[in-house]
């Protein structure tokens, strides 16, 4: 019965889940653009590979012909388990590839205009990412600069996004900036961000949000939640500004420097006593032989049941010789073969002697090269004004893993856009995803979630538990209960109704009996009739006194 009722809930429970799931359609999606300036968005309304977004025709530099070439694949179309229809972003389709793809802004960013840079958008992971990037880079403008020219040692001024090879996750801030001095452009990286491994695994759809500010501060945000910050001042390794002095390279340490802290006291003098060759350990001399050692039986023997191989040929195999096994007489033995004392500490041993050590009165101290000013050096207090301007965006990437899913990018300098832009396409499909996702509650927290979210379903859910309890009741405790009764009265001469009756119908018997017979029968068989009937009576109460109580009524 238990089970059965067990049953009937979790079919109301499945039933339940199915009819949420089922004839739902999916939201359809409608492209949502914020208000306010943005140097580049893109939310892939239609297939413009080719058109806005370029692939690279270049080669990698300094690897093998087979693997220099772009032959990575892209393409426009939903993520596979979309939760908006009709939403698309661009997909990496390869596997094992290296990919290029870039597109121009709509207006190049200078950060000398005093306005922060916001880059922001969405990669889904659709199959966990076991080695590969999803990092995009902000090209360095260059009036000679074709898009389908990017390649890996294109100029870039930024590099953004998350990395991940192995058990190695990180999530990259690089920027690019040129030595006002030698004119050179070195990389400087930010300090290591914490990540989630789940955002590489989970299959949902994360949000990356770099803000750069002109008062040199940036934030790194992943779904909205700052992950990382710092000022490109004071926590970029390599420190953009370089150090006002290097190390001379062709200062060299004199021969004469003398570096050693202590040294050996020349005036110290070996002891007359002094053996050095003495050994260190000794034969043990008060060691002797333990009893029942047999010195003359050998610890090995030829295997006696050995036999030559037939295929054993002298000629070229040389002599046979039968295998060696340990001696069976020495298994009882302490030991056997030639005794030897162990070996002890020698008492008189010294080891060779050695001066003792002292401090060195010409010691020097550690030698260091020479400082010189740096001929590279520079001070920029305000860096953030003279990174690389940026003209063009991409995504230069080599992946183990295929179907990694970029949508809805955006460029801005304004962080109110891009925090609309946000909430209006990440949050919204986010809410969608965490409501498909499968859930972990149990049977009972999934029942009582659906019920609190339709109220009606805790009249069915009372419906469900108290019908079974009152039919248990029922049929269970109450047929229980009477033959409970039953038991405990034929183990007593207690009254019960059924002794009741069934004396009244015999008394009845016996009185019409006695009608039946009254005529025929004289006055003394009549008294004997009352005297085998009042014995009757006696003895039947004697037997019980439930009948007793009836005879005397």
């Amino acid at each position: 019965m238990r089970f059965k009722i067990l049953i009937f809930f979790l079919s109301v429970y499945c039933v339940i889940c199915e009819e949420e799931a089922s004839d739902q359609p999916k939201p359809q999606y409608v492209r949502k653009v914020p208000d306010g300036p943005h140097h580049f968005i893109e939310t892939f309304e239609a297939d413009i590979i080719g058109s806005k977004w370029i692939k690279s025709k270049a080669k990698k530099e300094d690897v093998e012909e087979s693997l220099a070439k772009y032959e990575g694949e892209w393409a426009i179309e939903s993520s596979l388990e979309t939760v908006l229809e009709g939403d698309k972003g661009l997909v990496l389709k390869s596997k094992a590839k290296h990919h290029a793809i870039s597109a121009n802004l709509a207006k190049p960013f200078k950060f000398n205009e005093n306005k922060p840079l916001i880059v922001q958008y969405e990669v889904k992971f659709q199959n966990a990412l076991e080695c590969g990037g999803a990092y995009v880079k902000l090209v360095e403008e260059k009036s000679n600069f074709k898009l389908e020219d990017f390649f890996d040692k294109t100029s870039f001024s930024i590099m953004f996004g998350p990395d991940k090879c192995g058990s190695e996750t990180k999530y990259h801030f690089i920027v690019r900036f040129k030595n006002p001095v030698t004119q050179k452009i070195e990389e400087h990286h930010a300090k290591k961000s914490e990540l989630l491994e789940s955002i590489f695994s989970d299959g949902r759809t994360h949000l990356f949000t770099l803000i750069l500010r002109p008062d040199n501060t940036f934030k790194m945000l992943i779904d909205r939640v700052e992950v990382n910050s710092g000022s490109l001042l004071n926590d970029m390794t390599p420190p953009i500004n370089p150090p006002k002095e290097i190390v001379d390279p062709n200062d060299k340490k004199p021969e004469s420097w003398d570096d050693r802290e202590k040294i050996a006291d020349p005036d110290a003098v070996k002891p007359e006593d002094w053996d050095e060759n003495e050994p260190k350990t000794i034969p043990d001399p008060n060691a002797s032989m333990p009893s029942g050692w047999l010195e003359d039986e050998p610890e090995t023997i030829s295997d006696p049941d050995a036999v030559m191989p037939e295929d054993w040929d002298e000629s070229t195999d040389g002599e046979w010789e039968p295998p060696q096994i340990d001696n069976p007489r020495c298994k009882n033995a302490p030991g056997c073969g030639k005794w030897s004392p162990p070996s002890i500490n020698n008492p008189k041993y010294k080891g060779k002697w050695r001066p003792p050590m002292i401090e060195n009165p010409n010691y020097q101290g550690v030698w260091e090269p020479r400082k010189i000013a740096n001929p590279e050096y520079f001070e920029d207090n305000n860096p953030f004004k003279s990174l690389l301007p940026v003209s063009s965006v991409g995504l230069e990437l080599w992946s183990m893993t295929e179907n990694i899913y970029f949508d809805n990018f955006l460029i801005t300098d304004d962080e109110k856009v891009a925090e609309q832009f946000a909430v209006e396409n990440w949050v919204a499909k986010n809410k969608l995803e965490m409501a498909n996702a499968p859930s972990s509650d149990s049977v009972f927290e999934g029942l009582a979630r659906r019920a609190n979210e339709n109220p009606w379903l805790w009249a069915v859910y009372v419906l469900v538990v108290l019908v079974p309890i009152v039919l248990i009741v029922v049929f269970c405790c109450g047929k229980s209960g009477s033959k409970t009764q039953k038991l405990d009265n034929k183990k007593t001469d207690a009254v019960t109704p059924d002794d009741e009756a069934v004396a009244e119908e015999q008394e009845k018997v016996e009185d019409e009996e006695t009608e039946e017979t009254a005529g025929d029968v004289g006055k003394d068989d009549l008294e004997n009739v009352e005297n085998n009937e009042n014995k009757e009576s006696t003895e039947s109460s004697n037997k019980s006194p439930g009948r007793r109580k009836v005879r005397k009524d």
